[in-house]
C-alpha cells in the first residue's frame, strides 16, 4: 500500500482503487500533491481513483510532460468557502531521491483556480487525474504547456485560451534565460497556437499576447495575468446573464437543466460558462436539478462536471450519452445548456461531440437549447460550421478502457472530439456582453 501519514492505499483490484483512512472503508478522496519529482507523478497516474486510461493516446501524440512539469504548493483560493488541510509526508519507492508532501482534501472542498500564474511559471490542475486526485502541476516551459494542452491536462476552450497566453509569457522567460531573441518567442507562440486545432480561444489567447512580445517579458507577464483575472469576471457576468435568460425562456420558478461535457470552472479559470449559468441559478434558488451526460469516451461529464456539481451541493444525475435525447423527450429537463469551442459567424456551434443530438431533441421537445461562451469563442472569420476543423483523437480512447482493450483486436474507431450544431437549432448564445438568437436569424457577425 502507498502510505501517506495515517492514510494508505487499500489493496484492491486495478481500476477499483480507493483512498481510505487506516482501518476504515471510506469513500475516495482526491489528493493535492505538493512538491515531488517525475517518478512520483508517474506513480500517481497508476493509483488514481476512477482512472480514465489516457496513456496510449498520450504516447501516440508524443505528450510526456517531463521533469519540467513539477507539482507545486498552491493555496486554495477564489471561493468564499474554506477547508482545513493537513500535509502528510509521503513515503515509498517513489521518494528515494527526496521527500514530498501530500495533502488530503474532501470532495466538497473549494477548487483552486484551474490555471493561474505564480510569479515565473504557470500552475494548472491536472484534469486527467480527476476526480480521484486533485493535483497541481508547475508549467515552466513551452514544451510542458503544449503537452498539457494536447494531453487534456488543461482543457476547456476558455482555459486553453489562458494557457496559450501564459505559454507566451513562459516562452519569453525561457528566451531571457537562454539568450534567445524575440523572433524565437514569436516562433514558440506559433507552436502554442496549433497545440489543438478546434477551440478558437487558444489562438485568441496567443494572438492577444503577440502585440507585447517585442515589449519584453514584463509586458507579457502583465498581460497574461490580466487575461487570467478577466476570465473570472467574464464567466461570472455570463453566468448571471444566462441564468436570467433560462428563467425568462422557461417561465419556471425552478428549472431542471441538461448539460454535456464539462463547461464549468475546470474549463475556465474559476467560474465556468454553462456551469456558470447553473451555478448562478443554484445560488439564486432557481435550480431544481441537473442531468449531466457522461460524455464518452473520456467521461468529462462523469468525472469533471459531476465533481463540480458535488462541490456546489447541487442535485444531479449522470446519464449515458445515448440516453440524453430520451431524457429530453420524457420531459425530465426544462432546458439544455452547453458550452462551445468555436462559434461561426452564422451561429453554427462547435462543441464536444454529442451536443448536436441534444439540440435535435430539444427542438423536437420545444425546450430552449442555450450555448454559453465568452466573446473569445466567437469566430467571425469562420463563415459557418462546415469550415471548422474537427479534431480527431486517438482511436485508443474508444478501443481501450483502463488499460484494457474492450474491442476485438483489429477493430477500428472514428473518434471526433467535436460536432457542429446548425444555427437554426440554437435558441440563444449567451456571452458576457450580449445574447444572440441564431434560431431567429441573428448572426454572431
Amino acid at each position: 500500500a502507498l502510505v501517506t501519514g495515517r492514510t494508505k492505499r487499500a489493496e484492491v483490484a486495478p481500476g477499483e482503487e480507493c483512498l481510505t483512512r487506516s482501518g476504515q472503508n471510506d469513500a475516495p478522496h482526491p489528493r493535492i500533491f505538493v512538491g515531488g519529482d517525475r517518478r512520483q507523478h508517474q506513480l500517481a497516474r497508476h493509483v488514481e481513483v476512477q482512472r480514465v486510461e489516457l496513456r496510449r493516446a498520450i504516447e501516440r501524440d508524443g505528450c510526456h510532460m517531463g521533469s519540467s512539469i513539477n507539482v507545486v504548493q498552491k493555496r486554495l483560493e477564489g471561493h468564499s468557502q474554506s477547508c482545513h488541510v493537513q500535509p502528510r509526508m509521503a513515503e515509498g519507492p517513489a521518494h528515494t531521491e527526496g521527500k514530498s508532501h501530500a495533502t488530503m482534501v474532501a470532495m466538497n472542498a473549494p477548487l483552486p483556480r484551474t490555471i493561474d500564474w505564480a510569479g515565473d511559471h504557470a500552475v494548472i490542475i491536472d484534469q486527467t487525474l480527476l476526480p480521484g486526485e486533485l493535483l497541481l502541476r508547475r508549467i515552466d516551459t513551452v514544451n510542458a504547456m503544449v503537452d498539457a494542452i494536447k494531453c487534456l491536462a488543461v482543457r476547456g476552450a476558455p482555459a486553453i485560451g489562458v494557457a496559450g497566453a501564459l505559454g507566451v509569457a513562459i516562452a519569453s522567460l525561457q528566451a531571457d534565460a537562454h539568450g534567445h531573441d524575440r523572433a524565437w518567442v514569436h516562433g514558440e507562440a506559433d507552436r502554442l497556437a496549433v497545440a489543438r486545432p478546434t477551440a478558437v480561444n487558444l489562438v485568441w489567447g496567443v494572438n492577444r499576447m503577440r502585440q507585447f512580445i517585442d515589449q519584453g517579458t514584463n509586458a507579457l507577464v502583465s498581460e497574461g495575468v490580466s487575461i487570467v483575472e478577466e476570465d473570472i469576471e467574464t464567466q461570472r457576468t455570463l453566468g448571471h446573464r444566462g441564468a436570467n435568460l433560462v428563467i425568462e425562456l422557461t417561465g419556471l420558478e425552478k428549472v431542471r437543466v441538461h448539460t454535456h461535457c464539462n463547461a464549468g470552472g475546470l474549463a475556465c479559470v474559476l467560474w465556468g460558462t454553462a456551469l456558470g449559468i447553473v451555478r448562478a441559478l443554484h445560488e439564486s434558488g432557481r435550480l431544481e436539478s441537473v442531468i449531466a451526460d457522461e460524455t464518452r469516451p473520456l467521461l468529462q461529464g462523469a468525472r469533471l462536471t459531476a465533481y463540480e456539481l458535488s462541490a456546489m451541493g447541487i442535485d444531479y444525475r449522470i446519464t449515458p450519452d445515448g440516453a440524453g435525447a430520451s431524457a429530453i423527450r420524457l420531459g425530465l429537463v426544462d432546458a439544455v445548456v452547453i458550452g462551445a469551442d468555436r462559434i461561426a459567424a452564422n451561429g453554427d456551434v462547435c462543441n464536444k461531440v454529442g451536443s448536436y443530438p441534444l439540440a435535435l431533441a430539444a427542438a423536437r421537445a420545444g425546450i430552449p437549447f442555450i450555448v454559453a461562451a465568452p466573446e473569445s469563442t466567437l469566430d467571425p472569420a469562420t463563415p459557418d460550421g462546415s469550415t471548422i476543423h474537427i479534431e480527431e483523437r486517438s482511436a485508443d480512447e474508444v478501443l481501450f478502457y483502463a488499460g484494457r482493450r474492450t474491442a476485438p483486436t483489429g477493430a477500428k474507431a472514428w473518434n471526433p472530439a467535436f460536432d457542429v450544431t446548425p444555427a437554426d437549432l440554437v435558441t440563444a448564445i449567451v456571452t458576457e456582453k450580449r445574447i444572440i438568437r441564431p434560431a431567429q436569424g441573428e448572426r454572431v457577425a
